[in-house]
């Protein structure tokens, strides 16, 4: 059996740091969950959410799966943007993915992975529906391309489930956001398709799309 045992001293020594610099903390969040935002990303280990925005636990929900999309048909991630919406009251709901992205880049290349082949037939998907805007000679420049054409895509996708136009139409304060992440820098890149209303995700989703082609 594998001993594990510096992750549990690390985890004490971690709990008895934050006891010593907020003695309030973990009662804080025993009292309550009430973040603002839903975060969305990739299940890569280089891209911690709560860390790369600087917020602590219990400020912003988190759903990551390979590749941060947001599939019709998974009920995982569906069932956490409804809770987050419907319960939570998140104000924003944020797509991030990042540069250099595993999934990504399988997907471009067409590589065969095993069972994850099903699922990133999705992004395949978004590559062939974005054929022109891949045809660099640059590799990494298409493999780029396409990071930042997957958030704009998932993004879209958040901006039409049920959950999301059901909150609109209530007049519900929701955001959606598409952002992307470098792991070369840490620093994070609006792609400028935030959108509240079904309206302004039609246009920003065109328009980041025909930004991305002339580039």
């Amino acid at each position: 059996m594998t001993d594990l045992k510096k992750l549990l001293d690390n985890n004490k020594n971690w709990a008895a740091r934050i006891q010593r610099e907020d003695p309030t903390f973990f009662q804080k969040l025993v009292e309550q969950q009430s973040p603002e935002y839903l975060w969305i990303g990739c299940s890569d280990s280089r891209v911690p959410a709560n860390q790369i925005v600087g917020l602590v636990p219990g400020e912003v929900f988190v759903h990551r799966n390979v590749a941060n999309l947001v599939v019709q048909t998974d009920l995982n991630c569906l069932s956490v943007v409804q809770y987050a919406v419907e319960v939570l009251k998140v104000r924003h709901i944020i797509v991030c993915g990042h540069y250099g992205c595993g999934g990504v880049r399988a997907a471009l290349e067409k590589q065969k992975l095993g069972l994850i082949d099903g699922w990133l037939a999705n992004l395949q998907k978004i590559a062939e529906q974005h054929a022109k805007e891949l045809k660099s000679s640059d590799a990494q420049q298409n493999w780029d391309r396409l990071c930042e054409l997957n958030v704009i895509e998932q993004v879209w996708h958040v901006t039409q489930t049920s959950i999301v136009q059901n909150a609109w139409k209530a007049g519900q304060d929701l955001t959606v956001h598409g952002w992307i992440y470098s792991v070369k820098n840490g620093l994070l890149k609006d792609l400028n398709v935030a959108s509240d209303s079904q309206t302004e995700a039609e246009r920003k989703h065109q328009s980041a799309i025909r930004t991305l082609s002339a580039a």
